[in-house]
């Protein structure tokens, strides 16, 4: 197999995917914002600020690189997770809009984009995982309605990939969790009461990001092809669809 590719594995999420990927041997690349993320003896990680419009395909070409030209799965996972309040100025305001809808969506979209492209030019498929949100479907606080748009947007346009290159053999699954025990979620956890919010949640706790690994790992390597198209909920029962 060749090498699959994690965005936003520094934390979270993405390093339990990266590590639960590792563990079964199959190649894998990183990413962080910042260099040197992990030790040195782990995977190999590269440094992008997905902010920048530029980033996400200078990440592409140095993931190919590092892989030899061979990348078989794209993980789609980072993401940045900010309060944005409406009574905030008009600039700032859509400054955060912006930012958080070019790390979460744009960039997302231009690494499926390029590695799409790439799939056709070889001539057999890949595979594309999306880390998305229960907030694509519920929504989510008055102050981050630009994190439930940039999920929502991510869902569409992993159907929308899904349905349009399964000829290609290029397969795209979703996972959308709720809400997971990582630092990314720590501060809106507190602002949403903390234990509080656990009452809304019938499993009666928040996801570890092994679980969230768990499935990310099933849908790059497991997942058989009629999935393609799937989104995967992992959310304690908080929201069903």
């Amino acid at each position: 197999m060749g090498h699959i590719l994690i965005t936003g594995s520094s934390r979270g999420i993405g390093r339990a995917a990266l590590e639960a990927l590792a563990a079964r041997g199959v190649p894998v690349i990183g990413h962080g914002s910042r260099p040197k993320v992990l030790a040195d003896s782990g995977p190999p990680i590269i440094a992008a600020d997905l902010g920048n419009p530029l980033a996400a395909q200078a990440l592409w070409e140095a993931a190919l690189e590092l892989a030899g030209g061979e990348i078989d799965v794209v993980v789609n996972n980072a993401g940045r997770f900010e309060a944005n309040r409406l009574d905030r100025s008009d600039i700032e305001w859509l400054d955060a809009w912006e930012d958080t809808l070019r790390v979460n969506l744009t960039a997302a979209a231009q690494l499926s984009r390029l590695a799409v492209l790439q799939w056709q030019k070889r001539g057999f498929g890949g595979r594309l995982v999306h880390v998305a949100s229960r907030a694509a479907y519920r929504g989510d606080s008055p102050a981050h309605w630009h994190y439930a748009a940039a999920k929502s947007g991510m869902i569409g346009m992993h159907k929308t990939i899904a349905r349009a290159y399964a000829k290609d053999g290029i397969l795209s699954f979703a996972v959308t969790p709720g809400f997971t025990d990582t630092s990314m979620a720590d501060d809106y956890l507190a602002s949403r009461g903390g234990p509080g919010l656990l009452a809304d949640i019938p499993l009666g706790r928040v996801a570890t990001p092994e679980e969230i690994a768990a499935i990310i790992a099933f849908c790059a390597m497991d997942a058989p092809p009629s999935m393609t198209g799937a989104v995967i909920d992992a959310n304690g029962a908080s929201y069903v669809r």
